[in-house]
């Protein structure tokens, strides 16, 4: 039989997750591997280093670089504050004097008598990274972070923006194919997860992060309004470091879509249930999807766990288009040609004909489509 291999989201009711929560840089991990933990519990902390401000110091004082330390209060490693003088000159006239005050409150790093510069460092900024999922260390990576893993329901979206929330998940909508309105926002969703059905504008999200609203799950969304959520165009990048307030994943794609009857249902179940959420994307090199985890309070058996589909795709698979002009779609695979085919773009590829609900089909290359796990 024809198949071929071809990455996609996962839609599990029960399986595995495990999250990295690593530092940016070396720090100290406080949790011990095998702790039971919370999602909001800290695994490990470090410190940032400061902005750097450098002065021209001689050009201030009027003096030569070499002589700049005769003038210095202040040593290399000395702590100051704002506005504390730092170095001044000692004319016999003293009207004459010259003082240099130090911009920041920070600590001296550098006194140059080359460049006659100072180099003033802003205090360190406190880092913590938290456990973000409920459920057990299993691994310690020494002054790097840990390895956290948990049994739960676990979604991947096709896109999203906004880093990651942990919040109480409730469902706004009554089915898959409505749409999210500002009828449908509560003052009982503040610091909850909502999930809407095919679609949710500007307007809507806008009112959701006033009421405290921590993310939207929904189908679908119009790439116009992601401009207007953002303030710029977004390009090609990685997602998921926006600071917009709220965190917003589109399991469909763009457009109204209605969310796949599967995911609703999967996520209705786990109503009231605490869910971590993360948007970050990024579809080319280096795949990172939107998830929703929703950890399981009380043991899994290991019978009952979904185990990830292993094999490569073949006739009959659903899978999802991830390139325009059918980017979101949801089809069956159709057929699967062996023999490499030319396409519009005059490039020869291998390709897939897909079906889709409505009974149309396309034919699209194979790197533009994903498996639907479920």
């Amino acid at each position: 039989m024809t198949h071929a291999y071809t990455p996609g989201l996962r839609i599990a009711e029960r399986t595995k997750v495990t999250s990295h929560r690593t530092l940016p840089l070396l720090g100290d991990v406080i949790v011990k591997k095998g702790a039971t933990l919370q999602a909001e519990d800290v695994v490990a902390r470090t410190h940032l280093p400061g902005k750097v401000h450098a002065i021209n110091a001689v050009n201030r004082l009027g003096t030569q670089p070499k002589d700049l330390k005769e003038y210095m209060l202040k040593k290399e490693g000395d702590a100051v504050q704002k506005d504390e003088i730092i170095a001044e000159t000692r004319p016999l006239i003293k009207m004459l004097k010259s003082v240099l005050l130090s911009p920041i409150t920070g600590t001296i790093e550098t006194i140059s008598t080359v460049t006659g510069q100072i180099l003033l460092r802003e205090p360190p900024k406190p880092i913590q990274v938290v456990a973000y999922i409920d459920g057990t260390v299993i691994e310690i990576m020494e002054k790097e972070g840990v390895i956290m893993d948990t049994t739960a329901t676990f979604i991947q979206g096709i896109f999203g923006v906004g880093g990651e929330s942990v919040g109480e998940l409730a469902i706004a909508v009554n089915k898959p194919d409505d749409t999210l309105t500002t009828e449908h926002i509560k003052p009982a969703y503040k610091d909850k997860i909502i999930v809407g059905g095919a679609f949710v504008q500007h307007d809507v999200i806008d009112m959701a992060k006033k009421a405290g609203v921590l993310g939207i799950i929904t189908g679908g969304f119009d790439d116009e309004d992601l401009k207007k959520l953002l303030g710029y165009d977004l390009g090609v990048a990685i997602t998921g470091s926006e600071e917009i307030g709220i965190t917003l994943i589109i399991t469909e794609g763009f457009g109204k879509i209605q969310m796949a009857q599967r995911t609703f249902e999967l996520l209705k179940s786990r109503t009231g249930a605490k869910t971590s959420i993360n948007g970050a994307t990024q579809i080319r090199a280096g795949v990172v999807r939107p998830e929703v985890i929703i950890p399981f309070i009380e043991n899994i058996s290991e019978e009952k766990i979904d185990k990830p589909i292993e094999r490569g795709m073949e006739v009959g698979d659903m899978v999802r288009v991830i390139r325009v002009p059918h980017f979101g779609k949801i089809g069956r695979v159709k057929t699967l040609p062996f023999a490499p085919q030319k396409i519009e773009t005059e490039a020869t590829v291998r390709i897939l004909e897909i079906e889709f609900p409505d009974g149309s089909s396309a034919v699209v290359p194979r790197t533009n489509v994903e498996m639907l796990e479920t």
